[in-house]
C-alpha cells in the first residue's frame, strides 16, 4: 500500500511540475527591452528621470500642438487615425508609450498616477515645449490625462476623453502575493493578451492583423508587472474624485464615447458628465472602444471642431 501511496503521489508530482513548466513557458516575455531590441523600432527615445520612452512627433513645425495618450495596454499606434487627421489640418502631433508598454522602459516601481505625470513632464521638457497643450487621453489614458490635468492644468489648453475609465476594480488579492502572485498574473493575464485587444472593436472583423501588432511588447521582460502595477494604482483612485478635480481647473473638455462600447459601458459615461458639468459630450453610434477608428471621419470632425473652438492661449 505503501508502494502504491508513494507512486501516486511521484506522478501528481510529475504532473504538478509539467503543468508549472508549461504554464511558465506560456509568459510571453523572452527578453530585455534594450538599445538592440529598439534599433529598428519607428520613432524616437527620450532618456526621462524613470527611464527611456518612446515617441512620435510630427506634423508642421508651427503647428499647434496635440498630446496623445493611449490606453492601458496597446502603445501609440492606437492614435494612427488620429495622427493623420491632426497633421493633415495642420497640427504638431506628440504620441509616447506610457511606461511598461511598447518600446518604452518598464522601471521596477509603482505604475501611479504620479509616475504618468512625470513621464509627461519629464517628455514635454525634453522636446522644450513651453506653449499649453491639447492633451487627449484614450481609456486608461483618460486616469493619465485627468490625473495630469489636475496637477498641471497651466499646461493644457483643452482636454479630450475617449471612452475613459470611470473606476477602476481591484485585481483579486492573490495577484498582490509576493513572488507568486505576480506570476499568476502573467500565467493567467497576459498569454490570451494580444487577441483580446479585437473585443475593443464593435466589428473586429474590420481590422485582421490588429492582434498581431500588439505581440511585440509582449515579449519584453517587466510588460506583466506594469499592467499588474497600473491595475492596482488605479484602482486605488476614485475616479469621480479626479474628474471633479479635471471640472475645478476650468480647462475646456470634451468626452467622446462609443455607444457600444463594452470595454468600458456607455452608461458609464455618466460617471464623467456628472463630474465635469460643462463637458461637451459626443456619444458616437456604430462604434465600440475605440470610436476615433471604427468612426473616424466623425469623431476626428467634432474633435477638429473642438480644437478649432478653443483659440491658443
Amino acid at each position: 500500500m505503501r508502494r502504491l501511496l508513494r507512486r501516486v503521489i511521484q506522478v501528481l508530482v510529475v504532473l504538478v511540475s509539467a503543468d508549472i513548466a508549461y504554464a511558465t513557458w506560456s509568459i510571453p516575455e523572452r527578453t530585455t527591452l534594450d538599445a538592440a531590441a529598439r534599433a529598428g523600432a519607428p520613432g524616437k527615445f527620450a532618456t526621462l528621470s524613470a527611464g527611456v520612452t518612446h515617441y512620435e512627433i510630427s506634423g508642421p513645425d508651427s503647428g499647434r500642438l496635440a498630446v496623445l495618450v493611449h490606453g492601458f495596454s496597446v502603445p501609440y499606434y492606437i492614435w494612427d487615425s488620429t495622427v493623420v487627421a491632426l497633421t493633415g489640418a495642420g497640427y504638431r502631433v506628440l504620441r509616447y508609450d506610457l511606461y511598461g508598454r511598447g518600446y518604452s522602459d518598464r522601471p521596477d516601481v509603482a505604475y501611479s498616477g504620479a509616475l504618468f505625470d512625470q513621464q509627461l513632464d519629464d517628455l514635454l521638457d525634453s522636446l522644450h515645449v513651453t506653449t499649453p497643450v491639447d492633451l487627449v487621453g484614450l481609456s486608461f489614458g483618460g486616469f493619465v490625462t485627468a490625473h495630469y490635468a489636475a496637477g498641471h492644468a497651466a499646461r493644457l489648453r483643452t482636454l479630450t476623453f475617449v471612452d475613459p475609465v470611470a473606476g477602476s476594480p481591484a485585481p483579486p488579492s492573490i495577484f498582490r502575493w509576493p513572488v507568486l502572485g505576480l506570476w499568476l498574473w502573467n500565467v493567467t493575464q497576459l498569454p490570451g493578451k494580444a487577441e483580446s485587444q479585437t473585443g475593443d472593436f464593435l466589428h473586429p472583423e474590420h481590422y485582421p492583423g490588429w492582434a498581431d501588432k500588439y505581440r511585440p511588447q509582449m515579449r519584453y521582460k517587466g510588460f506583466g508587472r506594469a499592467l499588474l502595477s497600473s491595475a492596482t494604482e488605479a484602482s486605488r483612485v476614485p475616479m469621480d474624485t479626479i474628474y471633479g478635480a479635471v471640472a475645478k481647473t476650468g480647462v475646456p473638455t470634451m468626452l467622446i464615447w462609443g455607444k457600444q462600447d463594452q470595454t468600458v459601458p456607455f452608461p458609464l459615461s455618466d460617471v464623467v458628465r456628472r463630474a465635469i458639468p460643462a463637458i461637451e459630450f459626443v456619444p458616437v453610434d456604430s462604434a465600440g472602444h475605440l470610436p476615433h477608428i471604427e468612426q473616424s471621419r466623425t469623431v476626428h470632425a467634432r474633435f477638429l471642431a473642438f480644437l478649432g473652438a478653443h483659440a491658443a492661449k
